[in-house]
């Protein structure tokens, strides 16, 4: 929330009309959107740093080296015996030599972590798979723990925070007319006094986050289920016809356990190819075993470690995969997908960074940009982002406390003052509401409020002025 003077020197009427007009926006558009920023950037400050200090899945746990680890089949039994009528679902390899193993366990509903020691297969620990304090985080983040509803509140707020970071610049904009310049608008006036520093700190701040958080925002509303699932996914998945194998009614998305995202971005929306065929390419010989599997995958020169996911059912494949966003490795260019026929052993599909359309190659390092998953200068970026998105509403919540009149009772909101129809805005609205579907639907919402409702109850529009 940006403020302005009253009746700024040396600008027109019209200039000023404007100015109100985009102020208007963006503080209407803030009193919705100020809690969403700040729960996204608490959990997301709890994301980064669960990941980057402890562990998801018990993952980082050390073990002493043996010469030789025990063979894959063997660490599964160990795995399945630890969780009574337990059948394995996923394998982790270890991150390193010296590393611990981990299996998923489904075991009816649920799923059990196993953690194993790859050399004497030795269970370490047991518990519930994706279920502490970074799963939560996520789930929060992602849905509000209401499911899709909470994903499509998020989705708005998302959608009217690109508005926000387009007003916020316009408003921040250096004007003659106001005397501000490139360097207030760059450069924080600390000699400021109470609001006036509040605004400067705002503005600033704004101006630097803004092209960090239009990255955030279009990586995350990607993944959200109208302007997502429904627009760019849909759009960007890749197209499973082009591997010639049988198709399942399954899609990449039944992968996902829980509220994380497990499979990459692009092939979320896929179908999953079919066991049972002459189709693909010879890779594991028969009989298909988690061993033959295992040792195919060692081949492929994966940066870091690999997963492997097993058939879910008679039709189900094996699944070898490297994906960056599952903190496999650090480099989403080395991306890979692999299904193999769990009878011939053959490849079915093979799914290289290099295969992703356009947009999901952009997903796929935003992605990891977003996790702070590409070094140490990522992790304290994003941290800095997030502080700031916690600071820059609490700011703007600060400047309008500040500016209210003291004994009023009411929201004071930035005057309307008319004027002729401001083109510019008008198409930046209009193209921001094409752009994202629900802040469309939030704005024809406000405005129906407005011109029905509002200004036909004197209190309430007093209220709200």
């Amino acid at each position: 929330m940006t403020t302005m003077d009253a009746n700024p020197a040396g600008t027109t009427r019209q200039a000023t009309s404007f100015y109100f007009t985009a102020w208007r926006w963006h503080f209407w558009a803030g009193l919705y959107v100020i809690p969403f920023l700040v729960m996204l950037a608490l959990t997301g400050l709890c994301m980064f740093w669960v990941s980057a200090i402890t562990e998801i899945n018990g993952e980082r746990g050390y073990v002493t080296p043996g010469e030789t680890p025990v063979p894959l089949s063997q660490l599964t039994a160990a795995a399945e015996s630890a969780v009574p009528g337990g059948q394995a679902g996923q394998y982790i390899a270890p991150m390193g030599p010296d590393r611990v193993a981990v299996f998923r366990i489904n075991a009816g509903e649920a799923s059990q972590t196993v953690v194993i020691n790859p050399y004497t297969a030795e269970v370490i620990e047991t518990f519930p798979w994706d279920a502490g304090l970074y799963n939560l985080a996520n789930n929060i983040h992602g849905t509000l723990l209401i499911g899709d509803t909470g994903d499509r509140l998020i989705e708005v707020a998302a959608s009217l925070a690109v508005l926000l970071v387009l007003s916020g610049l316009y408003l921040h904009w250096p004007r003659k007319s106001r005397g501000t310049s490139l360097r207030s608008m760059l450069v924080p006036d600390v000699t400021a006094r109470r609001r006036a520093l509040w605004k400067s700190l705002h503005g600033v701040l704004g101006t630097w986050m803004s092209v960090v958080m239009l990255v955030f925002l279009v990586s995350g509303l990607s993944w959200t289920g109208i302007w997502g699932g429904k627009m760019v996914q849909a759009w960007n998945t890749f197209p499973a016809e082009k591997w010639g194998a049988p198709l399942s009614d399954a899609t990449h998305a039944e992968m996902n356990h829980g509220p994380a995202d497990e499979v990459p971005w692009t092939l979320e929306q896929t179908p999953m190819p079919q066991s049972g065929s002459l189709a693909g390419q010879s890779a594991v010989a028969m009989p298909v075993t988690v061993d033959g599997v295992a040792a195919f995958a060692g081949t492929l020169g994966f940066p870091g470690r690999f997963q492997i996911s097993f058939p879910a059912d008679e039709t189900g494949v094996w699944t070898i995969s490297h994906d960056s966003m599952s903190n496999d490795g650090h480099n989403p260019a080395a991306d890979r997908t692999l299904h193999i026929d769990r009878y011939s052993g053959n490849v079915l599909a093979d799914v290289p960074y290099a295969d992703y359309s356009p947009y999901a190659k952009m997903m796929a390092w935003g992605i990891a940009f977003h996790e702070g998953d590409l070094g140490l200068w990522n992790l304290a970026l994003n941290t800095l982002f997030c502080l700031s998105m916690i600071f820059i509403p609490v700011s703007g919540l600060v400047m309008w406390w500040k500016r209210r009149p003291k004994a009023a009772r009411r929201v004071a909101a930035p005057p309307k003052v008319e004027g002729r129809l401001w083109v510019p805005g008008v198409v930046v609205l209009g193209l921001t509401a094409l752009a994202f579907p629900l802040a469309a639907v939030a704005l024809v919402a406000v405005g129906a409020l407005d011109f029905l409702v509002l200004r036909n109850i004197p209190r309430v529009k007093r209220a709200l002025s």
